[in-house]
């Protein structure tokens, strides 16, 4: 069914689609960033295609291997006709941003903010473009490839009565699972005794 959604894209944006690819039956398509918003609609406005469910909006980092840089990936489905399609458009890495899609779907809202904050896309047209998990005093993009994943944050003054401890925290905190190394465990916890990284009890 998605097949069909593809070929009516293909057929009303022609060159504006620069490339398709499916998987286990998925189908997605890569469009231009000037079309980015104009294709969101036809998917939701064509009959057949009747795309008016709004599932899910994130960025994917491709940082040192393609160009432009950034992803931003939208999935949609129609709950009429019951099929679902990808629709992808790639920006920029210095000044990544691309139209919102608020005024087509208004849940992309909460999702854009997020991609906003956690990549650094911008989204014109956005009704209220800020962050919504990091605070506002954060400094950068915490899911892009080239953030520090030992950069000491927050970056604002600590609430003494409220911690137990003071930084350098330790390295596996605020840290990504998969960007710890059993290299780096041996090396950091060499002058003490084993811990478990997840913070479990071990069995003696």
């Amino acid at each position: 069914m998605s097949r069909k959604v593809l070929d009516r894209l293909l057929k009303r944006f022609g060159e504006a689609v620069i490339e398709v690819h499916d998987q286990f039956g998925d189908e997605t398509a890569v469009v231009v960033p000037e079309r980015w918003k104009e294709a969101a609609l036809f998917l939701r406005d064509d009959t057949q295609c009747a795309m008016d469910h709004f599932v899910d909006l994130t960025a994917v980092d491709y940082l040192g291997r393609q160009e432009p840089r950034f992803e931003v990936v939208l999935h949609v489905r129609s709950m009429e006709k019951l099929h679902r399609f990808r629709l992808k458009t790639r920006v920029d890495g210095e000044h990544p941003r691309v139209d919102s899609l608020c005024e087509v779907w208004r849940g992309a809202d909460w999702f854009e903010r997020e991609c906003y904050d956690l990549f650094g896309v911008e989204f014109d047209g956005h009704p209220n473009l800020k962050r919504i998990l990091m605070y506002e005093e954060f400094e950068g993009h915490p899911l892009r490839k080239d953030y520090a994943a030992r950069r000491a944050q927050p970056l604002v003054p600590y609430r003494e009565e409220a911690l137990d401890k003071l930084p350098p925290f330790d390295f596996t905190e605020g840290m990504p699972f998969g960007r710890q190394t059993h290299a780096q465990l041996k090396r950091e916890r060499e002058d003490g005794p084993p811990q478990n990284v997840l913070g479990f009890e071990e069995d003696n």
